[in-house]
This record gives C-alpha cells, sequence and structure tokens, in this order.
C-alpha cells in the first residue's frame, strides 16, 4: 500500500440539534482529541455545524464536514447552501453524492460532479461517494457502475485537485442493514476505483488518493477493513452517532 493516511468520517445525517450535537462532538473530543493516528471528520446537519465547529475547536486532528452543497455561489435556490455558506460555518470537507441523495433527490454523476468541482473551487474538500444497489451486484453489475460513477463524477477535474479528494465506496445495500461487504468484496471493488483512478489520472495520483469504505462500519470489522491494501478509511454513519463506539472505529482505523 502507498503510504495514505487513514481518514474517518461520521456522517451524522438528519440527527441532532445544535445542543445533542455539541454533546456528542464534546464526548467524542474527549475520547480521541489528542488522537493523531488518522484525519477525523465530522459530518452534521447543517443546523449544527456552528456547535460542532465550537466542540471540536481544540482538537487539531478533527476537522469539521457537511453532507451536502449546492453547485452555485448564490442564488434562487431556496433551501440550498453554498460552498461559501460552508467555509464561513467552518467546514473543511463535504459529502457529495451519497447514496441517500442519489435515491431520494435523484443526483446523477453529472450533479456529482458539479458539486465536487464548486467544493474544489471554493477550498472545500470533496468527499465523492460512489457504490451499487443489492439488485446491480445480484446481476452482475458492481464495476461497471462504480467505474462510470467515477468516470462522471470526477470528470474534468485535474491531477493537482485530486489531491483534496477523498472518494467513498459505500455498497447500498449494506447501508444501515447491518450487512456489510466482506473485506474481499470491498477490496475488490477499491482496486477496481483505483484502477478506474489510474486510468484517468495516472498511476501516481491514483496511488495517493484515499478511498473510504462505508456500510454498517462497526468497531469490531473496522481493522479488517482498514487492513485491505486499497481502503484507506471509512464513512460511518450510524455509528457515528455515540462517542466511544465511533471513537474505538476511529481508533481501530487508524493506519499512520
Amino acid at each position: 500500500m502507498a503510504n495514505r493516511r487513514s481518514i474517518i468520517a461520521g456522517n451524522w445525517k438528519m440527527n441532532k440539534t445544535g445542543a445533542e450535537a455539541r454533546a456528542l462532538a464534546e464526548a467524542f473530543v474527549k475520547e480521541v482529541g489528542a488522537f493523531s493516528g488518522c484525519d477525523i471528520v465530522l459530518c452534521p446537519p447543517f443546523t449544527a455545524l456552528e456547535a460542532v465547529r465550537a466542540a471540536i475547536a481544540g482538537a487539531k486532528n478533527i476537522a469539521l464536514g457537511a453532507q451536502n452543497v449546492h453547485f452555485e455561489a448564490s442564488g434562487a435556490y431556496t433551501g440550498e447552501i453554498s460552498v461559501g455558506m460552508l467555509k464561513d460555518a467552518g467546514c473543511a470537507y463535504v459529502i457529495i453524492g451519497h447514496s441517500e441523495r442519489r435515491q431520494y433527490f435523484a443526483e446523477c454523476d453529472s450533479l456529482v460532479n458539479k458539486k465536487a468541482k464548486a467544493a474544489l473551487a471554493g477550498g472545500l474538500k470533496p468527499i465523492v461517494c460512489v457504490g451499487e444497489t443489492l439488485d446491480v451486484r445480484d446481476a452482475g453489475g458492481t464495476e461497471k457502475l462504480v467505474r462510470a460513477q467515477i468516470a462522471g463524477g470526477l470528470a474534468g477535474l485535474t491531477a493537482e485537485q485530486m489531491a483534496s479528494v477523498v472518494v467513498a465506496y459505500e455498497p447500498v445495500w449494506a447501508i444501515g442493514t447491518g450487512r456489510t461487504a466482506t473485506p474481499a468484496q470491498a477490496q475488490e471493488v477499491h482496486g477496481w476505483i483505483r484502477d478506474e483512478l489510474k486510468k484517468l489520472f495516472g498511476p501516481a495520483v491514483a496511488g495517493a488518493t484515499r478511498i473510504q469504505y462505508g456500510g454498517s462500519v462497526k468497531a469490531s470489522n473496522t481493522a479488517e477493513l482498514c487492513g485491505q491494501p486499497d481502503i484507506d478509511g471509512a464513512l460511518v454513519g450510524g455509528a457515528s452517532l455515540e462517542a466511544k463506539g465511533f471513537a474505538d472505529i476511529v481508533r481501530a482505523g487508524a493506519k499512520g
């Protein structure tokens, strides 16, 4: 494996008020505030960004992330949020193209691409998500779909921009279901992703890009998943809503 530093991100989804989020973040900081074995990102709802920003202010290893962003800088887009707003709230990262955004809000690869470009132009690091449904996997279409999502979502990016991009592979059939891709299954897809990155950007960029796994990640399976050669951390959903459990995942997923 190339010398890629592990990155563990917690996606809190539509959970936690501002006060609840601050309490959770403060408890999490007590657990791993001094831990330096990997990069850590907390992604609370928009309304809790400021509260979490305050809670993690003293922890140099914990960054703030958002769960979505619009591709325009401003305008008549009711209910949306811009890169500049997220930067102002203290965000360093933003999740783009999560399977729930694709499923419930019809986000496609071209929209993911526009959002990724906007994030990068505005100084945010995008966590670009890809992954297949159970129907696609059962039909043998995982490799074709994931390669297409990578090619479409990252189209037009430069090698320099890719240094700020994190890719997250999340098999939709394993999100919140308790089912997890085996380490071998996850590694196989991560390998296809890295191979596609090599085709698009060359071996140096492909070797340096961090690829997270997401899908029913828990402390008991993190170490084995992150021990695979092409898995560089985790995008954690429900398990990131409990401070000690998420801290255990962080410690288990560290690769230096």
